[in-house]
This record gives C-alpha cells, structure tokens and sequence, in this order.
C-alpha cells in the first residue's frame, strides 16, 4: 500500500511541475528551475544518466499520459475574463502566441543546458535526460493550447476524466480537432494501443529533432527556442483550420460568410 502512496505522490508532483511550466508567464529563471526539477523526477523514474533514447521515450509517452489530466485547460469563460475584448480569432491568436513563447523558453532553458554539459564531458551523458524532460514540458503546454483551442472554437472536449484526457492527447498527436459527433472515443482505463502508438511517434519526431540541439556554447538554445517555436506555431495552424472545418458543420453553427465578388 505505502508503494501505491508513494507512486500516487510521485505522480502528483510530476503533474504539478509540469502544470507550472504551462504558464504564460514564467521568469527564465523559474523555468530553468522547473525543468530541472523536471529532469530530476525523470532520473527517478529510471532513466538513469546513460544514453538510452528507448527508455527515454518509454518513459515520455508513459509521463505524457500521467500528466494530461493535470494540464490546466482553461474553459471559454475563464479564457474571456483573462483575455477580456477579443474576437475568437483573436483570443486565438493570443493563446498561440503566449504558447509559442513559452516552447521556446523551455527550448532556451534546456538547450543552455545542454550547452554548458557540452563543455564538460562526463556530464554530458546526462543529456537525454534533459531533452526527454523538455520534450514533456512541451507537449504540456501544448496540450493545453490545443485543449484552449478547441474551448475557443466550439468544439470543447468530453467532459469525463478519462475519455477527456485521450481525447486531448490524441488531439495533440495527430493535430487534428476531435469529432464531437463520436462518442465513446478513447474510453477506458488507460490510453488504447493505437493511441500510445500515435503518441509514441509523434514524441519521437519530438524527442529526434531535440537531439539535434545539442552542441557546443548557446548554439543549442538559439536552435531549440527557434524548433518548439515553429513546431508550436505549424500544430496552432492545423488544428485551427480543423476546427474550424469542424465548427461550420456543427449542428445550429451559423453558416460560412458569402465569397468575395469575383472570387473563385
């Protein structure tokens, strides 16, 4: 019993370092904090300090489904009073924004990182560590953007805990809105095999072009705050314009304004 104890706090201070490194704003100081935390609990867990990319990604597609539920999803009320005198484009095009700044300050915290471990050798073994943990701490944040999103444009997700949390994970692998005209979705105890497949490669996309931030002085910031940046921006752009498919054929949803005049 005291293992389940242990195992459930364990799991609870994960989904709060993870649920503070989601904030529009965070001091790079903080953030550099929050994800060494991040990559402390990651050792814990077993990944230990070798290069093991396969344990490493075990453990992210494992610690993504053990944080969705804790990723701070803000409902369309709570977003208007943060955000208050915005269009939904707009409002949108704010949580990208804050979004795209915060993946990129968590590319710049671990990528300097990984930078100084470049200048001293043995520590440099401890890298993967590193990027898996600033792997998840992208992905949380953008769970949550992409959970906002769909509050912004009429498509919220299911209410339940569970179907809600594979709903959001599936949304973010795949980068499409989910279907509110499919019930049932993802329902049960843990993520389905398709699901952690999806997920699997999607963080490995991830997790391979964190890799590549690896190098020599602040190369790595620069290159990695410029990575989760774009990539945060290019998942914005395809799940909006999937929602907004989504939204034109929903049932009551107003019709799509008239063409332009002499537009095709």
């Amino acid at each position: 019993m005291s293992g389940d104890s242990e195992r459930t706090e364990d799991r609870d201070e994960l989904g709060k370092t993870v649920a503070a490194l989601t904030a529009d704003e965070i001091e790079p100081a903080r953030r550099r904090q929050l994800l060494t935390r991040l990559a402390g609990q990651a050792r814990a867990r077993g990944i230990g300090d070798l290069f093991k990319p396969r344990a490493a990604l075990r453990w992210m597609v494992d610690t993504v489904a053990e944080i969705a539920p804790h990723v701070p999803v803000r409902d369309l009320a709570t977003l208007r009073r943060h955000f208050p005198g915005l269009s939904d484009e707009e409002l949108a095009d704010r949580l990208v924004r804050n979004a795209s700044r915060a993946t990129a300050g968590v590319g710049a915290a671990g990528g300097g990182a990984s930078a100084v471990q470049w200048t001293v050798t043995p520590t440099l073994l401890s890298a993967p560590v590193l990027l898996a943990a600033e792997t998840v701490a992208v992905v949380a944040v953008e769970l949550k953007l992409t959970g906002e999103l769909h509050e912004v444009y009429g498509v919220p997700l299911p209410a339940g805990g569970t179907e809600r949390t594979v709903a959001l994970v599936q949304a973010w692998a795949s980068q499409r809105g989910v279907n509110p005209m499919m019930p049932g979705v993802g329902v049960g105890a843990v993520l389905g095999t398709a699901a952690r497949n999806e997920l699997r490669d999607t963080l490995l996309k991830r997790f391979g072009r964190n890799l590549t931030t690896l190098g020599p002085f602040l190369t790595g910031a620069a290159v990695a705050s410029y990575l989760n940046r774009r990539a945060t921006r290019t998942l914005a752009d395809q799940l909006r314009t999937d929602l907004r498919r989504q939204r034109r054929g929903l049932p009551g949803a107003p019709p799509a304004p008239p063409a332009l005049p002499g537009s095709s």
